[in-house]
């Protein structure tokens, strides 16, 4: 039967057996908040009970070294925790391996759980915005998302935001499965010796900027303000794959002002190479972080490429979520050679300071270059299908794949027939190819002019 128009949405225009089931759920709230309460702890309990019974002959030996090296069997330093009160984390006093296991004690007690905040000092917490402080409305855990986030290098929120977000969205399943997660972030990220963390990065004699997701921003926001011009470019192992075999690509690469390092497979490149990567600056998580900047500073955004309608989506999507945003204009990529002059024009009557170009690699980057000398806003840069992103063509990969960087998966199970040699050959022969340049490293020499810090390459080699 259809609905009648004039029925109340909500429990005033239910029928009695919803208005029951209201009531049933009412009545019961306070019981399933208390289980909602009780649950977590339960398994905070048993499984820290677990771990300290079957590593008790370990923790054994490990107190005793202790209590000969020291005097002492426990440490610890005094952090703030649960509705701000501070608790001491316990280690194992002496040096020596496994004095952390202790901690799990912490847990047993309830100072802490397996999945929540991390725990602060004291000056830490007095600095947590007021808008975040729910963080202290739950224990600290030994896992947080913004660990988690670290490990990949996806970690661009502050991270007592993403506390607060972990808060909100908490359950047992979400916990158990960033315990999971945590498991192969932790793998990615390296649990080993402190690795180099050079500023500038050297993949087959590309100079790849080694940031922060935020200075990057700045970056460009600094140099969109200025008059000179600058261009920007990203890459991942699809485009050191293009620019290993394409000269002409790479000598492009290496003359704009700034390359940065996008993907996870960029992060297990430089493990090969022994170093560490500061984040993934990939173009998808920069771009509402710089529309955000770019609206508060008033810097016109230029968009330029992809199919007939998509930029001109993005453009609406973005002025929608940041109203002040100035988009100077948009324009598909589908164009004649001979109209390249007139959209060269329409750009720079549109007092742009920022333009974005997806056409793809290496296209998009040898335009850039080609008009780089008539174009007049400041910045330029190749996004790829940064677009489709923020049109809504196409989703992007959940958190939780993000988080243990998986998002390549995500996008081959989108388009299997378009992306399978990307990523089932590219993938693994970009790392066969870091693996060659890290036993001959002389042979991918970068230009003199950005040479990595204590690098021994020198430049008169050829690749």
């Amino acid at each position: 039967m259809a609905k009648s128009p004039l029925d109340i949405p909500g429990p005033l225009g239910t029928s009695r057996p919803r208005r029951w089931l209201a009531n049933f759920r009412r009545r019961t709230h306070p019981t399933l908040a208390v289980l909602g309460e009780l649950l977590p702890r339960t398994l905070d309990i048993l499984s820290s009970t677990a771990v300290l019974v079957v590593l008790s002959p370990v923790l054994l030996v490990r107190a005793l070294w202790g209590r000969h090296q020291t005097g002492e069997v426990l440490t610890g330093s005094t952090l703030i925790g649960r509705y701000h009160a501070p608790f001491r984390r316990l280690a194992f006093a002496g040096s020596g391996r496994f004095s952390s296991l202790i901690v799990w004690l912490n847990v047993f007690r309830g100072d802490m759980s397996i999945v929540g905040p991390r725990p602060l000092e004291a000056d830490e917490a007095a600095n947590v915005p007021v808008e975040d402080l729910v963080r202290f409305a739950v224990r600290p855990g030994l896992i947080s998302s913004f660990r988690v986030r670290s490990q990949i290098g996806i970690a661009h929120q502050s991270e007592s935001a993403v506390d607060r977000e972990l808060y909100y969205a908490q359950t047992v399943k979400g916990d158990l499965g960033l315990a999971a997660r945590s498991v192969v972030s932790g793998a990615l990220g390296g649990g080993g010796a402190p690795l180099e963390m050079p500023s500038m990065l050297n993949f087959f004699g590309v100079p790849v900027v080694n940031t922060t997701m935020d200075e990057a921003v700045d970056w460009i926001v600094a140099k969109a303000a200025g008059a000179e011009k600058h261009c920007m470019a990203f890459v991942n192992p699809d485009c050191l794959n293009i620019a290993w075999k394409n000269a002409d690509y790479r000598a492009a690469l290496r003359k704009v002002d700034r390359v940065l390092p996008d993907g996870i497979g960029i992060h297990l490149g430089c493990r090969m190479l022994r170093q560490a990567l500061r984040a993934n600056i990939n173009g998808t998580d920069m771009f509402p972080l710089l529309c955000e900047a770019a609206a508060r500073e008033r810097l016109p955004i230029y968009l330029l490429g992809a199919r007939p309608g998509i930029a001109k989506a993005v453009a609406d999507n973005m002025v929608k979520r940041y109203p002040e945003l100035l988009i100077a204009g948009t324009r598909d990529g589908y164009f004649d050679p001979g109209e390249e002059q007139a959209v060269v024009d329409a750009i720079n009557g549109s007092g742009a300071r920022i333009l974005l170009v997806a056409f793809g690699a290496p296209r998009q980057e040898f335009w850039l270059e080609r008009w780089r000398e008539q174009l007049v806003s400041p910045v330029g840069m190749g996004v790829g299908g940064l677009f489709d992103f923020y049109s809504g063509r196409i989703a992007r990969a959940p958190v939780w794949m993000r988080e243990m960087g998986l998002e390549w998966v995500f996008r081959l199970m989108q388009e299997p027939g378009r992306m399978w040699r990307r990523y089932i050959i590219g993938n693994p022969l970009f790392l066969y190819r870091v693996r060659l340049q890290a036993k001959h490293p002389r042979k991918f020499p970068l230009p003199d002019a950005v040479q990595a810090p204590g690098s021994p390459i020198s430049s008169d080699e050829n690749h």
